[in-house]
């Protein structure tokens, strides 16, 4: 059974985030999220929420990090298609999470539909307290009826395209763009070879 693609909505360019940018952006998330009471145990998403969750971790001194493995895009390429729904692996992986204190993180929340799942997932593993938070929002694929405020608990940055994190590689043709503060612009797109 093939699962069906929503096809992304954002039409800019890419934009690559730097580490320094990323390295900020988790010092902030820790200092908020400490803030509002240190969480016993970190749980990123995989592939991509497991680096800002090992980071956040770190800052917190918090060594209790889990996983858990959910995809929402058919394809690691800029702007791939989307799944209709997020798909989960290993749950298991999760362990015993009943009666702690957790937050959840993901690299980027384009839907919202993710991290929406895999919270709700977590919750009914009897936590005590859960909270969220994303280094990035695409705001140019938000689609839930509530802002991403009322959705994520920490939210580190928002972008209207589609981002390209310093832990992922790129070997598509890519698009141009103008690069923000904290932002490498992404190369030209390579000319394709004649395999004639």
């Amino acid at each position: 059974m093939t699962t069906p693609a929503i096809t992304p909505a954002s039409p800019q360019a890419p934009i690559r985030l730097t580490w320094s940018a990323i390295e900020e952006t988790v010092h902030e998330l820790a200092v908020r999220t400490d803030g509002d009471g240190r969480p016993e145990t970190v749980v990123g998403i995989m592939r991509g929420g497991m680096i800002p969750a090992v980071m956040i971790a770190h800052r917190l001194g918090i060594r209790d990090v889990r996983t858990i493995e959910v995809t929402h895009t058919t394809t690691d390429d800029v702007n791939a298609a989307k799944t209709s729904t997020p798909a989960y692996k290993n749950p298991a992986s999760l362990g015993d999470l009943a009666g702690l204190d957790v937050l959840l993180i993901d690299d980027i929340a384009g839907s919202g539909a993710t991290l929406e799942r895999t919270r709700r997932m977590v919750q009914a593993l009897g936590v005590r307290r859960l909270r969220t938070a994303a280094l990035t929002v695409n705001l140019a694929n938000w689609n839930a009826p509530e802002t991403p405020e009322q959705r994520i608990d920490y939210i580190g940055e928002r972008t209207d395209t589609w981002v390209i994190f310093p832990w992922e590689t790129c070997d598509g043709p890519l698009a141009t763009g103008t690069p923000a503060a904290g932002q490498e612009q992404v190369p030209a797109p390579r000319a394709a070879a004649d395999h004639g």
